[in-house]
């Protein structure tokens, strides 16, 4: 499959890959792989860091290890950034300018772009741990092990990225 300025993985390519990476991960460290509990871990590093005296009475924090280690999941979370970044240097695949249907929607604003990326992000973040796992956690892991709460998770994911995408963008590009 080719874009403007280099070429992409063929989707069933990129899903053997990251099929043979999740049985990697089964096979060597017993666990599957999931993104979100890395963010938890920096955010309770955190946490105790700046907010020791709120960090002992939340919950949620004082469930976690009293010293969150960084951990192949950390490491996951950096490589992915890292990986998209040099993945679309080395193809060319990264867009010199706006996509023409959010520069239509939404303009040119770069800190606009930023803001909409920073809280859908935030927000992906919240409903992947109100739902106990994020797309690679339900969507490739739990999915490869059958689990009906991956199964039911993928369907909502799917229809709530449509319906998102017809409210954001509702008319196309005008």
């Amino acid at each position: 499959m080719s874009s403007p300025g280099g070429t992409r993985w063929a989707p069933a390519a990129a899903g053997l890959a990251i099929g043979a990476l999740e049985t990697f991960a089964m096979g060597t460290a017993k666990r599957p792989l999931g993104v979100t509990s890395a963010f938890e871990t920096a955010a309770t590093r955190l946490a105790r860091r700046f907010a020791p005296r709120a960090s002992r009475v939340n919950e949620f924090l004082a469930k976690r290890e009293a010293t969150p280690k960084i951990d192949w999941e950390m490491l996951l979370a950096a490589g992915i950034v890292l990986g998209a970044f040099l993945a679309s240097r080395a193809s060319g695949t990264r867009a010199p300018e706006l996509p023409e249907v959010w520069r239509a929607r939404f303009g040119e604003s770069r800190g606009r772009r930023y803001a909409a990326a920073l809280g859908g992000g935030a927000l992906m973040m919240f409903g992947a741990r109100l739902g106990k796992g994020c797309t690679s956690g339900h969507g490739i892991s739990g999915t490869m092990q059958l689990a009906v709460a991956s199964l039911a998770f993928d369907l909502a994911m799917s229809a709530s990225s449509v319906l998102t995408a017809k409210l954001l963008f509702r008319g196309g590009a005008r």
